[in-house]
């Protein structure tokens, strides 16, 4: 069993790095949706990812049109801060697409509007911290529905 990871936008290369290997690591499919914030040799992507890089799975598109027309009909969730249920409540199920937005705004609004019965959000207990880091977020995610299908690695 594997989830599909998708990053719309990505701004940072180390956070994409370091996705990058966690999806290899976790047998995911990282999805990546341009533009990008950074050029895809950027040697902080191959750094933060290290020699892993050339092993992950990996398909860029080159906008989130394009991404969407790719997928039609394809069960997806979407993270962010605005989420009205809690990650531990996605119904995660093979090959589930997990979307997440760039570093300095997350998802568009028109996406969460759009998505808004099947949004879903990592919750925070401190007042002083606005979202996690992309990077930690996609991880804590990926787990949790690792956890609910019950793949031991």
């Amino acid at each position: 069993m594997a989830l599909n990871i998708v990053l719309i936008e990505p701004e940072i290369p180390n956070n994409t790095g370091n996705i990058g290997r966690l999806a290899l690591a976790t047998g995911s499919h990282l999805h990546l949706v341009g533009p990008y914030g950074f050029e895809i040799d950027d040697t902080r992507l191959k750094r933060a990812g290290l020699d892993y890089w050339p092993h992950v799975d990996i398909t860029e598109y080159p906008d989130s049109d394009t991404f969407f027309a790719a997928h039609p009909g394809i069960p997806m969730v979407f993270l962010s801060s605005h989420g009205k249920h809690r990650h531990w409540d996605i119904p995660f199920e093979d090959g589930l697409f997990l979307v997440f937005g760039k570093e300095s705004v997350g998802l568009s609004k028109e996406l969460l509007t759009e998505h808004e019965d099947s949004t879903f959000k990592i919750p925070l207990y401190s007042t002083h911290v606005r979202s996690l880091n992309l990077a930690n977020s996609v991880g804590v995610v990926v787990y949790e529905g690792l956890r609910q299908l019950n793949q031991d690695t």
